[in-house]
């Protein structure tokens, strides 16, 4: 870890919330909540410094708190745009045109999926497996809100809305 990487008040304030949910013997358990704090404070991802900080805090492996950064598709590796666009993919919305809805995105914004517009305004993330809202497919989640029964007009609005 660098000399100078050390968590926000913030961070560690929301880690110690976190670990008080855990016995005393699995304060590891509280890495996913350690790592959103830390992510949502460095404009969306995490560096490795940022990840040593976590597992120094946590007194685990470091390559305990990168398996759970890199596994997680919640979780960024590198800079991203401000806003994080997720179109489900999985067969629900598969079904219900979430295919058109990604080629759509892709032209609209410019940008294929895992990639951020150039004016940092939109991530549009790799594709989602399923994000549990099959009854209103197709949906996608914008910020950590779902948008459902989507259709290209809608996404159009919700999209040219984002600052």
């Amino acid at each position: 870890m660098s000399e100078g990487t050390t968590l926000s008040a913030h961070v560690t304030e929301s880690i110690d919330q976190w670990k008080s949910r855990f016995p005393e013997d699995q304060q590891r358990s509280a890495v996913i909540g350690a790592l959103h704090a830390a992510q949502h404070e460095n404009k969306g991802y995490l560096t490795t410094d940022i990840m040593d900080a976590v597992a120094d805090y946590l007194e685990m492996p470091p390559i305990q708190v990168y398996e759970v950064a890199t596994f997680y598709s919640m979780f960024q590796t590198k800079p991203v745009g401000r806003h994080d666009v997720a179109i489900c993919t999985n067969v629900s919305c598969m079904l219900r045109g979430a295919e058109e809805l990604v080629e759509h995105a892709e032209k609209k914004l410019g940008i294929k999926l895992g990639e951020s517009t150039p004016d940092g305004r939109v991530f549009l993330k790799k594709e989602e497996e399923c994000l549990a809202a099959c009854c209103g497919a197709p949906m996608m989640m914008v910020d950590h809100v779902y948008h459902e029964n989507l259709t290209i007009e809608e996404f159009d609005r919700i999209v040219d809305g984002l600052d």
